[in-house]
């Protein structure tokens, strides 16, 4: 099978991530997506984006258990693995066992990098469809404590964010003494700008599809075209929006980033 090699980048922790990673988010996730993962690797992919949330940890696992065993790589460390801490575990104290979960979902020693998948915290034994009670106060600045912990004990090669705006990561700037290496958001254009990307597919063509954008580029007159669109949220995260929270609105969600 003709494998596409992909761009790296090195982060700010010393580690190189491949620019485009292949995501596993869905509403409702395939009997076979581990079969897909490896058919993703097959083709080149690297970098493989899950959450705890995505319920896919497991999936991913069993893909990299897969392609070790098939020889599609030769060791762990050929792919990069992506995970999120979900807002349950937004607290200082159920950080470093809440990765240790998708440790074991994913049957792996470490990951490459760990996000704070969003700038919240949610009352345990909420789901992705809590009401606006199940937002708690966040504290940002000991969750991030906890992730560097998780970076220090070798858990995690790099760390990060997910959804923060440019303010709240000058915050943890401000004090962190492992600064964030991502901060991963929805952008509608991407690689052009130089910037890693993420993309999702479940067919084998549009995985193969996605992965050819590095024999051609954008005019100068495109890319003008594209900037001109009108910019929105692809998440705008108004579900957490709440009396009880940190946030009475989307602005100070992204504090005016939007």
């Amino acid at each position: 099978m003709e494998k596409q090699v992909i761009p790296e980048v090195v982060l700010n922790s010393g580690h190189s991530m491949p620019l485009i990673g292949f995501g596993t988010a869905s509403n409702s996730s395939p009997p076979d997506l581990s079969s897909i993962i490896v058919q993703a690797i097959e083709l080149g992919y690297r970098h493989i984006d899950t959450a705890a949330l995505y319920g896919t940890e497991g999936f991913v696992g069993q893909a990299v258990a897969q392609a070790l065993e098939q020889g599609v790589i030769k060791s762990r460390s050929d792919v990069f693995i992506t995970s999120k801490l979900w807002c349950l575990d937004a607290d200082h104290d159920l950080v470093l066992p809440a990765l240790k979960k998708t440790l074991r979902n994913l049957g792996l020693d470490y990951v490459d990098l760990y996000l704070v998948h969003w700038p919240a915290r949610l009352k345990e034994g909420s789901d992705i469809k809590f009401s606006k009670e199940n937002v708690l106060p966040f504290d940002m600045r000991g969750t991030w404590e906890a992730m560097e912990e998780c970076c220090r004990l070798g858990l995690a090669k790099s760390i990060g964010v997910s959804n923060f705006s440019n303010k709240k990561v000058s915050e943890i700037l401000s004090y962190a003494t492992i600064p964030p290496a991502v901060n991963q958001v929805s952008l509608r254009w991407v690689y052009e700008q130089g910037v890693s990307l993420i993309v999702k597919s479940f067919k084998k063509q549009r995985l193969k599809e996605n992965l050819q954008i590095f024999d051609w580029e954008l005019t100068q007159k495109e890319l003008d075209k594209i900037s001109q669109l009108p910019q929105t949220k692809a998440v705008s995260g108004d579900f957490l929006v709440s009396p009880n929270g940190p946030y009475k609105s989307v602005e100070d969600i992204w504090d005016d980033d939007v």
